[in-house]
């Protein structure tokens, strides 16, 4: 297919990241492909795969030329492969499908015609199924997360969870346009974009239409996995945090939600797990995120609170980490920080 950044109206362009998936990336360019709605492309991206997965690629592309475009680059992780997909793609309407994920027929039909039905709404989901591959049979449930629900906006439920997966919304590039890019981080990005949506409060459109298909315990895991150790993956993950607050307060969430409060335990916890890992600054910036969160809420007097910046400032970060999470074990579990 040759590449072009003119827009078309009815097309739908499908992004597809992938690194050493070959076998995958045909079921999930299949999966686009045997969709009932036309017109569509898919915009492959290699990301820097030492496999065979570019020669696979460029064999799916050489079958359907018209539909197919690849790309190469260095490995930069999903965020950088999605965005450089994005700056390619020339649909109107922009699907994101993981490589080890799948679209089910039905899905750009519904979600393109409920958004035409609704010019106002930017974003179409609906219910997602999760595919267990460590039980045999395979089986299918769902819908998983917040995606069989109705809901108008992404925010304020957007604080708690990433309440659908990536194959699950399509989205008009012009609200793309204006979120910005894709962050290169390897943890997180996926949440932190759609909170950049949520804060512009973007409508929603919601179909009854099961529209996509994660797949969970496949052999070669997922980026995401080891977030609570790994010290780049929590320092991105600090970052997204420090963003999600952001987006949430500009589209009204206030401080004394819920879903504000359960972000501000979910901080928290996530500092000292940054400060038992050694990523200090991370574990700083988030305690003090929790502490304007919680606005004038009893988090900032509370003794698991104050004994943790007490004990940051005597032993440092990993210290007050240790000790703290260490009674937080001994403590009955509770509504609490």
């Amino acid at each position: 297919m040759a590449p072009t950044t003119e827009r078309d109206p009815d097309l739908v362009s499908t992004i597809i990241p992938v690194h050493n998936r070959a076998d995958l990336l045909r079921e999930a360019v299949a999966s686009v492909l045997a969709q009932t709605y036309r017109p569509i492309e898919i915009v492959i991206v290699d990301d820097g795969s030492t496999d065979d997965t570019a020669a696979v690629a460029e064999d799916l592309a050489h079958t359907s030329p018209e539909s197919i475009l690849v790309i190469h680059q260095p490995n930069a992780g999903p965020g950088a492969a999605r965005q450089r997909g994005l700056d390619r793609a020339r649909g109107s309407f922009i699907q994101f499908l993981d490589s080890d994920d799948l679209l089910l027929p039905g899905k750009f039909a519904a979600q393109v015609g409920a958004m035409r039905h609704k010019p106002d709404c930017h974003i179409s989901y609906g219910p997602s199924l999760e595919e267990n591959h460590s039980i045999q049979p395979v089986q299918r449930r769902g819908p998983m997360r917040g995606t069989g629900q109705v809901r108008t906006t992404l925010f304020p439920h957007l604080l708690v969870e990433r309440w659908w997966t990536t194959s699950c919304p399509l989205y008009r590039r012009d609200l793309l346009d204006r979120i910005g890019p894709w962050r290169s981080w390897i943890n997180e990005e996926d949440w932190e974009y759609d909170a950049r949506a949520g804060a512009t409060g973007a409508r929603l459109a919601w179909v009854p239409e099961e529209v996509s298909v994660r797949r969970i315990h496949l052999a070669d895991g997922h980026l995401s996995d080891e977030g609570c150790e790994d010290p780049r993956k929590l320092s991105h993950r600090a970052l997204a945090q420090a963003s999600l607050f952001h987006c949430a307060r500009q589209a009204g969430v206030a401080h004394d939600t819920p879903e504000m409060r359960q972000f501000v335990r979910a901080s928290f916890l996530l500092s000292r797990q940054c400060g038992l890992a050694g990523v200090n600054d991370a574990s700083k910036s988030l305690f003090q995120l929790a502490r304007a969160a919680s606005g004038r809420r009893r988090l900032q007097q509370s003794p698991e609170f104050l004994l943790y910046g007490l004990l940051a400032a005597l032993v440092g970060w990993r210290g007050a980490a240790r000790v703290s999470l260490g009674l937080r074990r001994l403590m009955p579990r509770r509504n609490a920080p």
